[in-house]
This record gives structure tokens, C-alpha cells and sequence, in this order.
């Protein structure tokens, strides 16, 4: 079927969103990538707009992308300004970006109200800027702004608009739903008219929508199958207010669902390791549920799901996680059966019977109705497993444990944390000092496992979350602490239940580090451990 053109615009309608903010290196880190994956319209932003994108242009200047092209974002002229006067036009004619995207108007809300010109003023600037770069030797693409509102409220000035530019020498102009306002019929049928209305000019036709009504993955399909081909989006949906429409999504649905070619199978099969990538560099946890490339987009917790999925994976996923780099996962609850048991612990190279299955689904239930929950805490289920099936050591043998937190006059906090231990018949007493109990606790078990297992020096506690299971009780509620350890390269949670905070922070700890030396675990190897060590 059709080629559709990928128009990413993350580094400039992106950043738009609150918070988002990323350096001139990071932003070129993040076109690398994005050309890996196989996109093939980059737009970097507004060149020499500030000194953060002045340096982007210099330093992309330098680079050699293996496919994709940057694009410099800009607008029409100025009213009463000549476009090769026009200071902003010239730095996007200056610029070493093949490829210039331009702004203009299509609503005559905007014309009134914004910019205040009149109409045909307006079609001049448009003409006369594309024109101008064309001159200069620019691919040019116009994005016709609030182009569905202007198409409903007066369609024979919006396709003016759209031939001026068309006519001039744009490659390619686009729609843009620039509020989020529309629905998927409507698109449709505005970019049939359109592509109707310029099939004489040859212009190719694309599409850029925004998320305000919940629809621009949606309304960005439905504008394809109308015509166009070229989608403008985001990685992950970032964007002002709602965000843009969802290039994570967009792809595989033009490419799986809809037949389009947009990229290879290859580059296909790193869209989720890349949409995860974008998230850690802009310090956002990724959406778990988003659609092909979030944790949950395979993840089966029902019985009856499970066992469905474990006879035929198409029972109950829509298509193979591994083609956009996705895995399934089986949850675990009290929803869950023994083949959900089973699986898990095969993955874990456990042997496991039906009766030690069934053990391990009664004891599940039993501890998530007193307030655990495995599914975050697959350490602690792992040892679950061990238990039941006979292929569980303890680490130590507990005696006692106890915490003094000491707050001076000076206002500094002191913790210190005392444990008695049992190891191979020797008893230990150590006392470990830190920030908080937790961090008193850990330094107290490490001085004596430390010996015994060196390697529990390169794991540490990368995240660790405290929930209050029964708000009325106030200070009195169960607690449930869930811990995420790593030894910089894989991850793993563990998970304590009590009254005490501390109490429940103590189990959680101690199967974080149980599970760290079980048998079969491959640690990382040094140089990838020193470069991502967490800190305990």
C-alpha cells in the first residue's frame, strides 16, 4: 500500500508540554535515535530562535543522519513585509536544513483576531514565503494552522489558503487540527475535499492533530485513509495541553493494522525500547498502559486469560508483542491460575508440580487479601515459588531487629539500626547507621553478607513506594511498601506488608536481597554494573 511519510515534530511541538525540557545535546541524542527508528522528517525547532536551539542547529549541522532530514520550523512573512525582508524567513533560507516547515493562517477567526490582516494579505504572505524558499532551494511544507476550523467555518477561503501554498511549490501541505477539536468523520471528510481540491496541483496532503478530545491517533489514521500521506506527530503523545497525536501508536497501526509502509520490521521492533528511552531522558515514568509499547500492552492477570494466551497467544493478544520490541507478561493475583503459576515459574527455571501450583495460588490469595500484591513485586514472588516447591535457602535466620531514630535540638535526624542474625550456625550482631531506617538496615545486613556475597555490593535500591491500604485508620492503617532493586542491569521488586512502616520496609528488603543471590541469577558483567550503579 502507500508509503506514509513520518513527520516527527518532538523536539519543537513536544517540548511545548508543562515540564518538558531537554538540553541541545540531549536533543540531538534523541534525533539519532528517532533517525534509527526510521523516521524520516525531523523538525528540530525554530533555528537561532534562542541560544538552546542555536546550538541545536550547530551541532545537527555537524551530524550525518542515516535517513531521516531535519526540518527548521518557522512562519509566513510578516504583513507589509517583504518575504526575502523578512528576518525570520531568511534564517530558515540560511539554514542548513533541507527542509522548511512554515506556519500560516487558514481561520479568518485568526486573521481578525491575531494576526489582522485581511484576506487576501494573508494569501500573499503564504504564497510569497513558500515561494521564496522554494527559490532557495528548500523542501518546504506548509502546515495550514486551525485548517479544520477554517474548513467548517468557510471552506472556500481554507482551500485558497492550501492552493497558494500548493501553488507556490510546497512539497507537501497539512491540515492541522491545531485545537484537538474534531472528531474522525470530520477529518475524513475535510481531507477528502482537500485532496480532491488540489489533485490537479499534485501537492502531496499530511496531517498533524493534537489530542484535546481524545482522538488524534484516531483522527490521524482517518485522515490516511482519506489521502494523506504524511503523519506529523510526537513520540509517547507529548504536546501542550492534551499532547500530540501518538506516534508510538500511529506507526504500528499504519504499518500492522492498515498495511501502510512507514518503516522496516527492524526498525519496528526497537519502537518500544525507543519510546522507553525518550521517557527516561525527559525524567517521566513511562505509561504502563499505553498501547503496543507500555508494560500492560501484553500483560494477561485473569485465569482464564492466562491459560488462553498459554494455548494460543492469539486468543487473547492482537498481535505479537515482539513486533514493536514489546514482551508478554502474566501477572500474578488472586484472578490468576496455575497456569499463570506454572509459566512464571518456568520462566524462572522452577520446577513446580500441580500440588506445589496450587499451594502457591492458595497462598497468593491469602497474602493479597492481607494487602499484598505480586504483580509489581517479582522478586517476591519468585521466592514464593522457591518456597512451595522445596528450591528456597533464607539468607539468614532472623533473632531480632531493632531501629532508634534520634532527632537532636540542632534539627539533624541520626538512624541507627541493630540486627541479630543466625548464618550457618553463628550468630551476628551488627549496627548500621543511615539516612533513614531503611538505609540503617541495609548498611547493617550488607557489613555481614557483604562478606559471603560480595555481589550484593553492586545492587542497591533504585525506587521504593509506601501505600496506605485503609486511609480511615489513619496512623494505625496497614502499610505496603514495594521496593525496586537493581545490580545495573536488571530490576526486580519485592514487597512487605504490616502496621509498621518499618516492619513492612524490613521484608521487602530482606527479599530484595534474597532474591538477588538466588541460584541461576546472571549478574551483569562489571563494565555495564560501574556504569549504571545504583546507589543503597
Amino acid at each position: 500500500m502507500t508509503a506514509i511519510e513520518l513527520y516527527d515534530t518532538t523536539l519543537r511541538d513536544g517540548m511545548q508540554g508543562e515540564g518538558m525540557s531537554l538540553s541541545a545535546e540531549e536533543k540531538l541524542r534523541v534525533a539519532h535515535r528517532l533517525d534509527a527508528l526510521g523516521v524520516q522528517l525531523i523538525e528540530a525547532g525554530f533555528p537561532s530562535s534562542n541560544p538552546k536551539e542555536l546550538e541545536l542547529f550547530e551541532l545537527l549541522s555537524r551530524e550525518t543522519f542515516a535517513g531521516a532530514q531535519i526540518a527548521a520550523f518557522g512562519m509566513t512573512r510578516r504583513r507589509d513585509t517583504r518575504a526575502e525582508d523578512d528576518p525570520a524567513l531568511r534564517v530558515l533560507a540560511d539554514s542548513f536544513a533541507p527542509v522548511s516547515t512554515i506556519v500560516g493562517k487558514t481561520w479568518s477567526l485568526h486573521l481578525e483576531k491575531v494576526v489582522k490582516v485581511d484576506r487576501d494579505e494573508n494569501l500573499r504572505m503564504i504564497e510569497e514565503s513558500v515561494a521564496f524558499l522554494v527559490a532557495q532551494g528548500k523542501r518546504v511544507i506548509y502546515d495550514a494552522e486551525h485548517c479544520f476550523d477554517g474548513w467548517h467555518a468557510d471552506r472556500d477561503y481554507a482551500l485558497r489558503c492550501l492552493r497558494a501554498a500548493a501553488e507556490a511549490g510546497a512539497e507537501t501541505v497539512v491540515p492541522c487540527d491545531t485545537n484537538g477539536a474534531h472528531l474522525p468523520g470530520q477529518i475524513a471528510t475535510a481531507i477528502a475535499d482537500i485532496r480532491a481540491h488540489l489533485a490537479d496541483t499534485g501537492v502531496k496532503i499530511g496531517i498533524h492533530c493534537h489530542d484535546d478530545a481524545g482522538v488524534g491517533v484516531a483522527n490521524s489514521l482517518a485522515a490516511v485513509e482519506a489521502g494523506a500521506t504524511q503523519v506529523q506527530g510526537t513520540m509517547n503523545g507529548y504536546g501542550e495541553r492534551c499532547g500530540n497525536a501518538n506516534l508510538t501508536t500511529i506507526v504500528p497501526n499504519l504499518q500492522l493494522k492498515l498495511g501502510h509502509d512507514c518503516i522496516s520490521a527492524e526498525q519496528l521492533a526497537t519502537l518500544t525500547d525507543t519510546a522507553h528511552y525518550l521517557d527516561e531522558l525527559l525524567n517521566r515514568t513511562p505509561n504502563a498502559d499505553q498501547p503496543y509499547v507500555g508494560k500492560n500492552a501484553f500483560a494477561h492477570k485473569g485465569g482464564m486469560h492466562v491459560a488462553g494466551v498459554m494455548a494460543d497467544a492469539s486468543t487473547f493478544e492482537h498481535m505479537d508483542p515482539a513486533l514493536v520490541g514489546n514482551a508478554r507478561e502474566l501477572l500474578i493475583s488472586e484472578l490468576g491460575g496455575k497456569g499463570t503459576v506454572q509459566a512464571a515459574a518456568e520462566e524462572a527455571g522452577i520446577t513446580l508440580d500441580d500440588a506445589a501450583a496450587r499451594r502457591v495460588i492458595d497462598r497468593v490469595k491469602e497474602l493479597e487479601h492481607g494487602g499484598y500484591q505480586f504483580e509489581a513485586a517479582d522478586g517476591s514472588f519468585e521466592l514464593l515459588l522457591r518456597r512451595e516447591s522445596g528450591q528456597y535457602e533464607p539468607l539468614f535466620t532472623l533473632e531480632s531487629w531493632r531501629v532508634i531514630v534520634e532527632q537532636r535540638a540542632d534539627g539533624k535526624v541520626e538512624t541507627e539500626a541493630t540486627i541479630k542474625i543466625w548464618i550457618d550456625g553463628e550468630r551476628y550482631v551488627r549496627t548500621g547507621e543511615g539516612n533513614g531506617p531503611v538505609h540503617a538496615l541495609d548498611s547493617a545486613l550488607r557489613s555481614v553478607l557483604g562478606d559471603t556475597h560480595p555481589h550484593l555490593d553492586d545492587t542497591g535500591l533504585v525506587n521504593f513506594k509506601v501505600r496506605i491500604l485503609d486511609e480511615t485508620k489513619g496512623t494505625e492503617a496497614v502499610t505496603r511498601v514495594l521496593l525496586d532493586a537493581s545490580d545495573g542491569h536488571d530490576v526486580w521488586g519485592s514487597i512487605g506488608v504490616s502496621e509498621n512502616v518499618i516492619a513492612a520496609s524490613w521484608f521487602a528488603l530482606v527479599d530484595s536481597l534474597e532474591y538477588a543471590v538466588q541460584p541461576g541469577r546472571e549478574l551483569a558483567p562489571p563494565a555495564s554494573r560501574d556504569a549504571a550503579r545504583p546507589a543503597s
